[in-house]
C-alpha cells in the first residue's frame, strides 16, 4: 500500500454489551486498514459480530473500544452532526433491513438520500437489472430485487466508502454474481467496498477477506 493515509483506518476495534447481566463479547483486537479501490470481505456465520462491525466503521454504533478514523478524521470524536453529514456525502450504506419508502417509486427511493438526478438514479437502477422497474413501487417488487434498489440508493451519488450488509442474501446465482461485478467495477474505478457477506468463497471477489469468527484475533488474508 502508498504512503497515502489510508481511507479508512480501524485500530485494535472491540465491541461488548451485556446480556441479563452477562457480559458478552462480539469481537475483538479487530485491526485493518482499507485504500480507495479496495474491497474488503468481512465472513462469518449469523451473529459472529459482522453488522456490529458495518454499523461501527459507517459511524452508527460507537465500539466498546478501539478507534475509526476515515478520511483522516476519529469518527466518533467528530460532533454526531458533522458524523452524519460525512456519512450523507461520503458513505454509501445498504442495510440488511433495506429501508425502502414504500410509497415512493424506485427512481425515487434512489434520489431520497442522495440528491441525484432522475437519469442518474436510472441508471444505477439499469446496471443492477431494474431499468424496466423504474416507476415501480418496493411492495410489487421481490425481496431480491428491493435489496438491489437499495444497493442502487448506497452507491447512486458515488460515495468514497460503500458498506454493503449481505448485498447478495436473497439473490439466485446470476444476480449475486450482477451484484458483485457492479461493486467490484465501482472499487476498480476508484471506490472501496466493505461487505459482510455468507460467501464461502469471498476471495473470489475480494481483495482482502476478514474472518471475523476468531475474537482474540481478526484474521486478514489478500487475494
Amino acid at each position: 500500500m502508498s504512503n497515502a493515509s489510508p481511507l479508512l483506518l480501524v485500530s485494535d476495534l472491540g465491541h461488548r454489551f451485556s446480556n441479563r447481566g452477562q457480559e458478552v463479547r462480539v469481537f475483538e483486537k479487530c485491526s485493518f486498514e482499507m485504500a480507495p479501490t479496495q474491497f474488503v470481505a468481512v465472513q462469518g456465520a449469523s451473529g459472529s459480530g459482522k453488522t456490529t462491525l458495518l454499523l461501527a466503521c459507517g459511524g452508527m454504533l460507537a465500539p466498546s473500544h478501539g478507534e475509526i478514523r476515515f478520511q483522516g478524521s476519529n469518527l466518533f470524536s467528530l460532533p454526531s452532526s458533522r458524523r452524519a453529514k460525512m456519512r450523507a456525502v461520503s458513505i454509501g450504506y445498504l442495510f440488511q433491513t433495506l429501508e425502502l419508502v414504500p410509497y415512493l417509486d424506485l427512481t425515487s427511493n434512489v434520489k431520497i438520500a442522495t440528491g441525484v438526478s432522475d437519469s442518474v438514479a436510472n441508471q444505477w437502477l439499469g446496471r443492477l437489472g431494474l431499468g424496466d422497474r423504474c416507476r415501480s413501487y418496493p411492495r410489487e417488487l421481490s425481496h431480491g430485487q428491493r435489496q438491489r434498489v437499495a444497493l442502487a440508493r448506497a452507491i447512486a451519488h458515488q460515495p468514497a466508502l460503500v458498506i454493503a450488509d449481505e448485498p447478495t442474501g436473497n439473490l439466485d446465482n446470476r444476480n449475486s454474481d450482477l451484484v458483485f461485478s457492479v461493486l467490484r467495477e465501482y472499487a476498480q474505478d476508484g471506490g472501496a467496498v466493505l461487505m459482510a457477506t455468507h460467501e464461502t468463497s469471498p476471495a473470489t471477489f475480494a481483495d482482502l477477506v476478514i474472518d471475523i469468527e476468531n475474537l482474540d484475533l481478526m484474521k486478514a488474508k489478500a487475494r
